[in-house]
């Protein structure tokens, strides 16, 4: 049987607001909307909702352009804070 999950890997600032790298979120089969996962995300772990606000998205290595776009079972969403330094 397929996944029926999406690895949701958190970078820099996220990560350090959930204490892990990795969340595994489950998906329907037919998928949901990055708001959606968001969401359902924010819900598990609240410490991430400030920091949310000002990530970009990544959807199996392409930034999103909007979050309504579907996430499907056996995708990797990625988290990535603004990132500094230099």
């Amino acid at each position: 049987m397929p996944p029926r999950t999406v690895r949701v890997r958190l970078y820099a600032s996220a990560r350090e607001a959930a204490g892990r790298a990795t969340v595994e979120l489950p998906v329907p089969a037919t998928g949901l909307s990055a708001e959606a996962l968001l969401r359902e995300l924010r819900g598990r772990l609240p410490a991430l909702a400030p920091v949310l606000r000002s990530c970009r998205f990544v959807r199996n290595d392409r930034y999103l352009r909007s979050l309504s776009a579907r996430v499907r079972p056996g995708d990797e969403f990625a988290v990535h804070p603004p990132y500094g330094g230099g």
